[in-house]
């Protein structure tokens, strides 16, 4: 459908989508907070989970559909960049935070274990790369494994949410995850998570919408698929992920903001086992070039950057963001200036 547009048309359908996928991310933040409080999972639990997988549908859809495509690069591309991208969110969240450094105030042991899950998840297709080419029914072991990972890690999470080992430091600027008390009309648990669902919905399509004219706009500007898939697709697909981290900080939620980040690159990670099903010219992690996984690189450098943030805990630095914030924000920064000169 998309393929019979003018190139005016599709950057209008592409900026349409961004649009529908940033406006549903505000309302998705107070229906998460507010299931947090009624299933009393916490908000870095219900951030990681369900706020995290929703707002990532939208880029899973992108992914996906440029892997069944034939379009590897853009599908890889697309999720390891968005990691980037939204790491990169969190520390622009922490400019809007002014009472202390976000990292120090949201400090919770399930948010510590998700960064050092995320590090973890972003290993394997680094290692998928170097070694020989395996598949089994299209599928390389990798694939498997992230999936594995991910939901060991959950359930470990959960663990480790109610019955911590080790509880940060409280200080007057830690943030502490209170269930608020609900004002006016009360409505079902039901109700918010079926208003949830169909939210989540258009994201979805809305990621069809942007997977579909990143292709033509790839082809038609002669941009490279890592450059469209890492600065263009990923940014705006991950828009819930700004817009929902802002929105949380706004609320005093900064648990949920910085659960809601990392949690959902956790599952941006299983973008690459979906992609790689989708892929049917074999294995995906071997299908990508040197610029793809400069990428998943610069993610994995950030959120090795973010979680030595969570263990230090600073208390205001420089601007009133922690030395994390800054030089995420500047390997980001650093990160677009080369892909700038890769092309």
């Amino acid at each position: 459908m998309i393929e019979g547009l003018p190139l005016p048309a599709v950057f209008a359908v592409f900026a349409v989508a961004a649009l529908v996928v940033a406006g549903g991310g505000v309302r998705m933040t107070a229906l998460a907070d507010r299931l947090a409080d009624r299933t009393g999972l916490g908000e870095a639990l219900m951030g990681g989970l369900l706020l995290g997988m929703s707002t990532s549908l939208s880029g899973t859809v992108v992914s996906v559909t440029s892997a069944v495509d034939g379009h590897a690069s853009l599908a890889f591309a697309n999720g390891v960049g968005g990691i980037a991208a939204q790491t990169a969110f969190l520390a622009i969240a922490d400019l809007t935070y002014r009472r202390a450094n976000l990292e120090h105030a949201s400090a919770d042991a399930a948010s510590l274990f998700q960064a050092a899950l995320l590090v973890l998840m972003m290993s394997v297709p680094l290692i998928a790369f170097v070694t020989p080419e395996v598949t089994l029914l299209g599928l390389h072991p990798a694939s498997v494994v992230l999936v594995g990972v991910y939901i060991a890690g959950v359930q470990t999470m959960r663990r480790v949410r109610e019955t911590p080992m080790w509880r940060p430091t409280l200080t007057r600027e830690t943030r502490h995850d209170v269930p608020e008390e609900e004002t006016g009309r009360r409505r079902s648990g039901l109700a918010l998570g079926l208003e949830f669902a169909a939210l989540a919905a258009a994201l979805g399509l809305a990621g069809w919408a942007i997977a579909q004219s990143g292709q033509r706009i790839s082809d038609a500007l002669g941009i490279s698929e890592t450059a469209v898939g890492a600065l263009m697709t990923a940014v705006v697909t991950s828009l819930p992920e700004l817009v929902t981290t802002l929105a949380a900080v706004r609320r005093g939620a900064a648990q949920l903001a910085l659960g809601g980040i990392i949690g959902g690159n956790c599952f941006d990670m299983l973008f690459l086992s979906l992609s790689d099903a989708g892929f049917r010219q074999g294995s995906l992690y071997h299908a990508v070039g040197p610029n793809d996984l400069f990428w998943l690189c610069v993610g994995l450098t950030m959120t090795a950057v973010l979680l030595i943030g969570l263990i230090v805990r600073e208390r205001r630095g420089i601007g009133g963001i922690g030395f994390e914030s800054a030089w995420i924000l500047a390997i980001y920064a650093g990160a677009v200036a080369l892909q700038g000169a890769m092309g």
